[in-house]
């Protein structure tokens, strides 16, 4: 017994090693700044908001302090609500938990309860062949009970190959986790996105409504002119052509807004409800807040895609460690106790008790190459993942350095159109009064108006697109996190902030 003790407490000595590889993260593949020369960043850093003390960083700052406007905030809640995309993110989580705890147990024996009954009817015998005298002529019945527990082929895991396999299965779970919330910072992001596309076509019809109204109220003033002979037809046609383009803007536009609710309605996963908050003006102010820049690249290792892919590594470097074990012998034990009798009064009597245990060691000795190729395969995978990890760095520095490099910009380039819609729209005036005075011909204010159409269409796609260019930055940084609840996982439901 006491030798017995000594191999199991031994065993269990040899159980807590491993045979994974030490890990080190791999060196960030970038530069441990943001680009700083270059007259694109210079612009950014001229528009920076001033730095607050205490101020949350980038990273971490939640979408609701990002996306101010309050029916867009009605929106992206909606979103997370209903989104599919992001419930069957949700439910890979459960999955994937479930299989590392069905991983995970394989650390621990099964142990099973038994009870059995065998009763049996034996033939009569009606003589001895030897001799011919006969024995018994009535049908013998024997009977057999047991009850017990007992555990088979219990793997002990001397060399770690079931904890390098519960490890893999434990870092594909985080990977889920973290998958999870990449998944709901581009839901928040799409959302966004879709929501200016919205305002901003809706602007753009707004826009060429009002163009036609005034290219209706020209015509009809050219039309009145012409039918006094005050003016050519030449100039009625010119005339008449500036209303049907304005009516075929409109037109594009009422189809863009409606496809731009249905590409909404998609994103939410919901009917949009007719009782939200109203929204504000794309061209004016409130929508979103503008992001703080000030942050080291290291922080991009803290994204959740990035974690996610780092997860991967930590699951193929445990991968190696499984395989470095098939080298080695493995222990498997057998063993059950309790009680047989062939009466049932006698089953839980002393003398009905019985045991037995079957120890099994398999040491591998020729597999025809095939653990040496598993062994290959799992550094390979390594390295695949190594250059995946460093990949996705590489792509976030870039995503974050590029909305940098656009944030000032844009501003300087709305500033400018601004200027310019301004200036058309005094050259416009301008232009209508000497037509309407008969000073000027047609000409010159459909010229003038036509430009000013145009560089408000301008304005308001560069308004649009300085907008979603900050939430691309919000995304790059990875804003907004939301911790995944241990209920909201086991139940595959929503998770809370």
């Amino acid at each position: 017994m006491r030798r017995a003790l000594a191999i199991g407490v031994a065993a269990l000595g040899l159980a807590g090693c491993t045979l994974d590889p030490q890990y080190t993260r791999p060196g960030l593949p970038t530069s441990p700044s943001y680009p700083s020369t270059g007259a694109a960043y210079e612009s950014d850093r001229a528009h920076e908001p001033p730095a607050t003390p205490g101020a949350t960083p980038a990273d971490l700052i939640g979408w609701r302090e990002v996306f101010t406007d309050p029916r867009l905030q009605a929106l992206i809640s909606l979103a997370l609500e209903n989104n599919r995309d992001l419930r069957v993110a949700i439910l890979d989580i459960a999955a994937s938990q479930a299989q590392f705890r069905e991983q995970r147990s394989e650390l621990f024996p099964t142990i099973d309860a038994t009870t059995d009954a065998t009763i049996e009817g034996l033939p009569a015998t009606n003589a001895v062949p030897e001799t011919g005298e006969p024995i018994n002529n009535e049908h013998l019945v024997s009977r057999l009970y047991s009850a017990g527990l007992g555990f088979t082929s219990y793997e002990l895991d001397l060399f770690g190959h079931v904890r390098s396999l519960t490890r893999a299965q434990y870092q594909t779970y985080l990977n889920e986790i973290d998958t999870r919330r990449s998944t709901q910072i581009s839901l928040v992001a799409e959302v966004a996105n879709d929501y200016i596309t919205l305002l901003a076509d809706q602007e753009q019809l707004h826009l060429a409504s009002q163009t036609l109204d005034e290219q209706a109220s020209s015509y009809a003033l050219s039309k009145a002119m012409f039918d006094h002979g005050t003016a050519t037809r030449l100039a009625l046609r010119e005339a008449e052509t500036t209303v049907d383009t304005a009516k075929a803007s409109v037109a594009q536009y009422i189809r863009q807004v409606a496809q731009d609710d249905n590409a909404l309605i998609l994103a939410v996963g919901a009917p949009i409800p007719d009782d939200l908050p109203a929204g504000r003006d794309l061209v004016g102010q409130g929508i979103m807040a503008d992001l703080p820049a000030g942050v080291p690249s290291s922080l991009l290792t803290q994204r959740p895609d990035i974690m996610a892919a780092e997860h991967t590594l930590l699951a193929a470097n445990a991968q190696i460690g499984a395989a470095r074990a098939a080298f080695f012998p493995s222990i498997s034990l057998t063993g059950s106790g309790g009680v047989e009798s062939v009466a049932l009064t006698n089953l839980f009597t002393p003398a009905a008790a019985m045991w037995s245990f079957a120890p099994q060691i398999t040491l591998p000795i020729f597999s025809g190459g095939e653990n040496r190729a598993n062994l290959d395969y799992a550094k390979v995978e390594k390295r695949i993942d190594i250059a995946e990890y460093e990949k996705t760095i590489e792509t976030a520095f870039r995503e974050v350095s590029d909305g940098l490099a656009a944030r000032g910009t844009y501003l300087d380039q709305l500033a400018a159109e601004q200027a310019l819609v301004l200036a058309y729209e005094d050259a416009y005036r301008l232009a209508d009064m000497r037509f309407r005075a008969g000073v000027d011909s047609f000409l010159t204010t459909l010229t003038t108006q036509q430009s000013l159409f145009e560089s408000e269409q301008t304005l308001v796609s560069l308004k649009a697109s300085q907008l979603q260019n900050l939430v691309t930055l919000y995304k790059a940084l990875g804003g907004g996190w939301y911790e995944v609840t241990p209920a909201a996982v086991a139940q595959g439901g929503e998770s809370s902030p």
